[in-house]
Parts: structure tokens; C-alpha cells; sequence
């Protein structure tokens, strides 16, 4: 990894840090990544997918940055202060030891105000527990991912960047330097002693607030509580209660408080490969990650996100009313809008030099056909779970299901995305029959009117579809797609989704096929790029969801023994903090986008469904 000079002093630091070196922190409209050397590389301001503010995880010399830490030689670690999102990263030097303790506080309209709720503040309060500690800060903006030139303005103790799109405000409780963008400053902290910044968006409605030493810790004091309220709301009190919990706690980062979305990660164009082109824009509602997301954490007893979920859906997501193309996208914005364009950024050299970095998403504009079985499946758990749902809502489920069993058969992009050409894939398939299914079971116990003879004659002639041509008799194992002999490691969601039985002959065949083809030291692969070319150039790691769906796959099928070794080899892929990206790399690194909505919430089933088989 090349080094590059800190600036004025000739010291060197890492470029690029690894992904897995990174915390999240977030205010439930935008977050940002903390790394461990105290450095803020990843930032949209006001909302997750706006224009990044901080993004040297993408180009550490044209993204920007907002570095906080000893400016001398130190060991850091780094933890959350228990059962919160606020992140502490401790500075270890030769005569004293610091801390960096990094929130979001949550506002909220209703409580704060308009204005207040516009503000975004990020707040880092540096804190010397031992000793004396030299510290160094530089806050160095760069607006619109890198591309909006900004100035600088300093007013009254307050450093104002601003450029044509948004304005930020840097409080400190330290004296500043400055030129005409960035600024730095050096300060030495006795033991007991403490520093704050605050980083706020100011603008016609939000104007610069203080933040001193007793309002930072008013704020901080509020946001544990906050975030500690929210998480006694948790009925899980099973074996891994601490993994699951971060899960949920990461989770419940990644909603958009104002309609109720959740986006798959907080990033764009993490690499899947180092150097590699499988570089996406994560930062949007996919309705099968938000759907599974919904279910997670309804397993948990947290009703209050399915249920804004939900108002989501009923708000911004209403199926149109054509026959001529799908009801529903497979993603939309976190405010409900449907045009996601995607495009590259040609100025930035992405992270590690693995170029494009994309924003927008064009998978957007792909058929899709598992969403419908994940979204009704999770209305269907709400239903069940939650609240009923009213009758509009029961009405939207008609008009999907009735557009399912017109559709079902036909080819599709497939769950994972691929840019190869449609298919018939039997995922895809698997899920139409779920969104059938479920939907039948949905009526049969409210009583809710259906037109019960089309749908029952849809969901068993897709049973008897894939149990006909999704079954390969050379490799003695349900496949990718129909006619193939591709293994798909999605396919691990047919026990799970009750399709079969998890210990039928056939699915022990399968679940034996893909653990001989796809499985590496409990990891999973998704598929095997070469025997089916996905339209990418390159390899991928293993995919983490697939990994978890293994464990829970294996206790189905009364394999406990191997599915708790499983389970326990995957929390060590884990981050320093309990956070997984979107895959695991041949040596164990994290690579794609970070964290994963999908890791986490399949940890928490395999969590919730391991412990309950062991008693």
C-alpha cells in the first residue's frame, strides 16, 4: 500500500485504510465511517445518498477528510460505548492515553424543530484519560464527491466552508488555522482535559450553533440514551446476544427516519474485488434487502421499523396499474423516486485504484421476479406479528399477486443482478411461489376476499415447474436455472422459505452439492462466474448472506453440530466491531460495500434459529 506524506510535517500515512477498519456512525438520515486511526473518509451530508462531503475511502488525495488524532506515534483501538452507535477510537502513546468519542445525535422534526432536524450534527469530543496527549486536526471538505470547489470563512470563532450546493459550519473549542479550504489546528491535552468539534449544515434555516463543552455532553449524554431505549426494546436473550444486537443496532443505522426506508449499505463502489469493475451504488431501498431487513428485525420485537416500513411502501411504492411491465422496481430512493441514473466518476480513483466509481444504480430498470416473494412474505409476518394490515394495503398484495401468477414464468436478471442476459432462473421462481403462498395463508386466516382458484393453480404449477426442470439429475441437485447445471447458492432459501422439506432427499442432495462446490471453511460462494458468466469482468469473493443462510440451512436439516461450527467461523470474519461488508475475500478482508444490510440481518436469523434448535 503506497504511503503519503501528512502535510507540513513529512510524517506518512496508509492511503487507503482496509474497509474492515472502519466504524459507522449515523444520525437515521446519513452516517459516516470513522476509521481507526481517527480519520472520518466516508460522508453524505444531509441524507445517505446526497453528494459526499468526506470520501477518501474513494480517493484518499480528492475525496477529503476529517482527521482526528495524536500527533504522535500511538496504538488505536477501537469499540462502541456499550449497547450505543457511538464510537470511541483510543489513542495509546508514550506519555498518555486519548480517546475520540465520534455521534450523530437523533433528531427528529417533531422534537427538534425544522431547523434542528436540518442541522446533521456530527460532533467529536477528544477526551485525555491519562497522561498528555498531542493532538492534530484537519478538516478538509470536498463537496459533490470531490468536484464543487468550495471557500472558506471564518465569523465569530466559526470556521463556514461553503460551496454552491450545501454549507457546513466547524464549531471548535480549539483555536483554528486556515487557508482558503481547509482547516487545521495543533493542541496538547492534560489528563481530564477534553476538546470538542462540531460539524454542522447551515444554511437559510439552520444557522451556526455553539457547541461547547456542556452542550457536547448533553448531546452525548442523549444520544447513548437514545440509542439504549431503542435497543430494550429486544426480545432476544439467546447465546450470541451480542453480535445480534450490533446487527440490529447497524441496522436500525441504515433506516431513513423521514419515510421509513432502508437502504442495502451506507457507501458507493466498495470493491468486491481489489481493482475489479463490481463497484455499485448501494445507497437506495432495494425491496428485497428492506423486506428481509423487516423480517430481521421483527424476529427481534422491533415493530416500529416494519411498521414505518411499511407506511414506506403504502406512501412512495404503490404498484402501478400496467400490464406491460413489472408493478414494482426492484429498488427506489430513500425518498420513494424511481429514477436512480447511474453514471461514473472519472476524477476519482476509487478505493485501492478499483475503478469506476459509480453513483446511481441502472439494476434499477432490471425484472427481478424474487422481490415479490420477499416483500409479501415480510407484509405477510407483519400481518402476523405486528398489526394487520388495512385493507388498501390488502388490496395492493391482490394486484401484485394477481400480476405473479400472470408472470412468473417468465426470465429475469435473477437475484444476483447479473449483467449477462435473462434467465430462467430458479430463485426467481422459488420466490414467485412464496409471494403466492403466503398470500393464500394471508387470507385464509383474516378471511380476506382472493381469487383463490387462479392463485392455487399458480403457486402448484410453479411447485411442479422446479421440482420438473429445476432439478438435475447428472448433478443430483436442484440448480441456477432451468436446463442448466450451474449450482446458485441462493438456493439455500428453499428449506427456508418452506418450499421443501429441509431434510427431502432431494434438498440433502442439493445441500451436499453445494457444500462440495461453493462452501470454503463455512464461507459460501454465490455462484461460480465462470460456469455461469454473470457480463462482469473478474472474481468475487465469498457472499456473506449466503454464508449465514448455510447455517441455518444446516440446522433445518438437524445438522447442528456443523451449523454451530459454521455460525462461530463466520463471527470471526467480523470486524473489530462486530460490522461485516458485503463479502469476504480469499485471505479474510472485507470487500464490497460497508456495513451490509444483508450480513446483518441473515446473522440475525441464523442467530435467532441456531439457538432456538439448541434450547
Amino acid at each position: 500500500m503506497a504511503d503519503t506524506p501528512f502535510p507540513e510535517d513529512g510524517r506518512t500515512r496508509p492511503r487507503y485504510l482496509p474497509i474492515a477498519e472502519h466504524g459507522l456512525i449515523g444520525d437515521l438520515r446519513s452516517v459516516a465511517l470513522v476509521g481507526t486511526n481517527g480519520t472520518i473518509d466516508w460522508y453524505c451530508c444531509p441524507s445517505f445518498d446526497s453528494p459526499s462531503v468526506f470520501a477518501a475511502v474513494l480517493d484518499a488525495e480528492r475525496g477529503g477528510r476529517f482527521e482526528l488524532a495524536a500527533a504522535v506515534p500511538a496504538r488505536t483501538k477501537q469499540f462502541y460505548f456499550p449497547d450505543t452507535n457511538v464510537l470511541i477510537t483510543r489513542f495509546f502513546t508514550e506519555d498518555g492515553v486519548g480517546e475520540v468519542q465520534d455521534f450523530m445525535p437523533v433528531t427528529s422534526d417533531s422534537v427538534a424543530g425544522e431547523g434542528e432536524a436540518g442541522r446533521h450534527r456530527l460532533i467529536r469530543r477528544v477526551v485525555c484519560v491519562r497522561g498528555t496527549v498531542p493532538f492534530r486536526v484537519l478538516v478538509a471538505p470536498r463537496f459533490d464527491y470531490g468536484a464543487a470547489p468550495h471557500t472558506l470563512r471564518a465569523t465569530g470563532g466559526t470556521v463556514v466552508f461553503e460551496s454552491a450546493e450545501r454549507s457546513l459550519a466547524l464549531i471548535s473549542t480549539v483555536d483554528l488555522e486556515y487557508d482558503d479550504r481547509d482547516a487545521r489546528a495543533d493542541f496538547k491535552l492534560g489528563e481530564g482535559e477534553s476538546a470538542v468539534f462540531a460539524l454542522d449544515q447551515v444554511g437559510d434555516a439552520v444557522a451556526p450553533r455553539g457547541c461547547a463543552h456542556a452542550e457536547a455532553e448533553h448531546q452525548f449524554n442523549a444520544t447513548v440514551a437514545y440509542w439504549r431505549r431503542w435497543l430494550r426494546q429486544s426480545r432476544y436473550r439467546g447465546r450470541w446476544r451480542e453480535m445480534v444486537h450490533r446487527s440490529a443496532l447497524t441496522l436500525k443505522l441504515l433506516t431513513y427516519a423521514p419515510t421509513g426506508a432502508i437502504v442495502a449499505a451506507p457507501t458507493t463502489s466498495l470493491p468486491e474485488q481489489v481493482g475489479g469493475e463490481r463497484n455499485w451504488d448501494y445507497r437506495y431501498v432495494w425491496v428485497r434487502d428492506a423486506a428481509f431487513a423487516v423480517y430481521a428485525l421483527l424476529r427481534l420485537g422491533f415493530a416500529g421499523e416494519a411498521e414505518a416500513f411499511m407506511r414506506f411502501l403504502t406512501t412512495h411504492v404503490r404498484p402501478c396499474d400496467t400490464d406491460e411491465s413489472a408493478p414494482l422496481q426492484i429498488m427506489y430512493g430513500i425518498d420513494g423516486r424511481s429514477e436512480l441514473p447511474e453514471r461514473t466518476l472519472p476524477h476519482l480513483e476509487g478505493h485501492l485504484g478499483s475503478a469506476p466509481v459509480r453513483v446511481g444504480n441502472a439494476a434499477a430498470g432490471q425484472l427481478q421476479l424474487d422481490i415479490y416473494g420477499a416483500l409479501i412474505d415480510s407484509i405477510y409476518l407483519y400481518d402476523k406479528w405486528a398489526q394487520p394490515i388495512s385493507s388498501q394495503q390488502w388490496d395492493d398484495v391482490c394486484h401484485l399477486v394477481d400480476w405473479v401468477c400472470a408472470h412468473w414464468d417468465q426470465p429475469d436478471e435473477g437475484v444476483w443482478e447479473t449483467r449477462g442476459g435473462r434467465k430462467n432462473f430458479l430463485y426467481s421462481r422459488l420466490m414467485c411461489w412464496v409471494a403466492i403462498e403466503r398470500a393464500i395463508r394471508l387470507a385464509n386466516r383474516r378471511g380476506l376476499p382472493a381469487d383463490h382458484r387462479r392463485w392455487r393453480q399458480a403457486r402448484d404449477d410453479i411447485y411442479r415447474r422446479i421440482m420438473d426442470r429445476g432439478w438435475s439429475e447428472r448433478r443430483a441437485a436442484f440448480v441456477q436455472y432451468e436446463g442448466g447445471d450451474v449450482l446458485d447458492a441462493s438456493l439455500l432459501m428453499m428449506p427456508l422459505a418452506k418450499f421443501v422439506a429441509p431434510t427431502d432427499p432431494k434438498w440433502l442432495s442439493t445441500l451436499d452439492a453445494l457444500t462440495e462446490d461453493l462452501v470454503s471453511d463455512s464461507l459460501v460462494y454465490r455462484y461460480d462466474p465462470q460456469a455461469s458468466p454473470d457480463g462482469l469482468r473478474g472474481d468475487e469473493g465469498t457472499f456473506s448472506i449466503c454464508s449465514f443462510w448455510y447455517v441455518e440451512a444446516l440446522v433445518r436439516a438437524g445438522r447442528l453440530d456443523e451449523a454451530r461450527l459454521a455460525f462461530e467461523k463466520m463471527l470471526t470474519y467480523a470486524n473489530h466491531l462486530g460490522l461485516y461488508a458485503e463479502e469476504i475475500g480469499r485471505t479474510g478482508e472485507q470487500q464490497g460495500n460497508f456495513p451490509q444490510a444483508f450480513t446483518h440481518l441473515s446473522l440475525i436469523s441464523a442467530a435467532f434459529n441456531l439457538d432456538r434448535a439448541l434450547g
